[in-house]
């Protein structure tokens, strides 16, 4: 390839991340536009520049490139001692700001979860004998006993670990949930879709049966805490997953392997938060929901707050925020 043609291919790239850094230079908003792809158009950079040198191409061009590789560098690797400035603003704007982007797969996983849920919790509570098709004998047994008012602690089988060593074993199992309906929407979607149904029903068996048994006054009071950082977030681990099944299926005008590698950060983003939320759900579920010291009332209030705080959360959070432009993206095609 001639040098010409070289510059002609790549000239988009370069312009782009010489503006970035004059921007980044007098701390404009820049900053934010190009941050998330940097590292992909660095190495990008770094191959053109390897190829120029290889090539004898001109020295301005190769004097050029090497200037943007080293202040790229110098960016790139400067952004490592913002990145808990970039958690912060994660957690406050970027990720409810993530699920509103993709708000119709969320929409589609909570009626996946909520609607077997209900048809099941009813059916459960209706009929004492349904509850057995979705689990054993034993297992009715265990979760009956986990819930009885007369327990030192809720959630669990008397004499079990500590609250610590619960803690533990409650992000061990959620985060297993999480990333499993997430992972296995790479099946085209299917598999978060039977996660959530699975998901959906096996609750709505559990919320019925102990309600039909009469021990509502202990199994709410439990659940609500932590229920609403738990249940929201399969829910939210569904719908990254289903856009990652909804890139393959209408993957548009772009192959699918692009299609995927683009739905991928879509998903991320949620995922990220997701996991957040499953350890505040643990947290809750091992040292507050389990207590019996704290009056009903109490727990009923509080954990009728925390739903108030996500929904609030991810309708409103970030919706303020300076709203970036576009990011630098890479340049079509490689360096040969």
């Amino acid at each position: 390839m001639k040098q010409k043609e070289f510059e002609a291919r790549h000239q988009p790239l370069w312009q782009q991340l010489e503006r970035w850094l004059a921007g980044y230079e007098k701390n404009t908003q820049a900053e934010d536009d190009a941050a998330s792809d940097l590292p992909a158009s660095y190495r990008r950079l770094c191959q053109q520049l390897a190829v120029a040198k290889e090539r004898q191409y001109t020295s301005s061009l190769i004097a050029r490139l090497n200037q943007l590789v080293m202040e790229c560098h110098q960016r790139l690797y400067q952004q490592t001692s913002v990145s808990g400035n970039r958690w912060l603003e994660f957690i406050f704007s970027g990720f409810p700001r993530a699920l509103r982007e993709q708000a119709s797969f969320v929409w589609l996983a909570c009626a996946l979860f909520l609607a077997p849920a209900l048809v099941m919790g009813l059916g459960c509570y209706w009929n004492d004998a349904l509850i057995y098709a979705v689990m054993s004998p034993e297992q009715v047994t265990q979760f009956e006993s986990m819930y009885d008012p007369a327990n030192d602690v809720l959630g669990r089988e008397r004499g079990s670990d500590s609250d610590l060593m619960m803690f533990g074993f409650y992000i061990k199992n959620n985060i297993g949930i999480a990333f499993r309906t997430f992972a296995s929407g790479i099946l085209f979607g299917l598999g978060s879709i039977f996660f959530l149904v699975f998901n959906g029903i096996y609750l709505g068996a559990v919320f019925g049966h102990i309600s039909r048994v009469g021990f509502a006054s202990t199994f709410y009071p439990f659940v609500i805490g932590h229920g609403a950082f738990e249940l929201t977030a399969i829910v939210f681990a569904g719908a990254a997953g289903l856009r990652l099944g909804h890139a393959l299926v209408n993957p548009g005008a772009l192959r699918r392997m692009h299609a995927l590698r683009n739905a991928g950060r879509d998903a991320m983003k949620i995922m990220y938060g997701t996991f957040l939320m499953l350890v505040i759900a643990a947290f809750l579920e091992a040292f507050w929901s389990s207590s019996t010291q704290v009056d009903i009332s109490v727990k009923l209030a509080v954990g009728g707050f925390f739903w108030l705080l996500v929904i609030a959360y991810c309708v409103l959070a970030g919706r303020h925020y300076p709203t970036a432009g576009a990011a630098v993206q890479p340049a079509n095609g490689g360096a040969a």
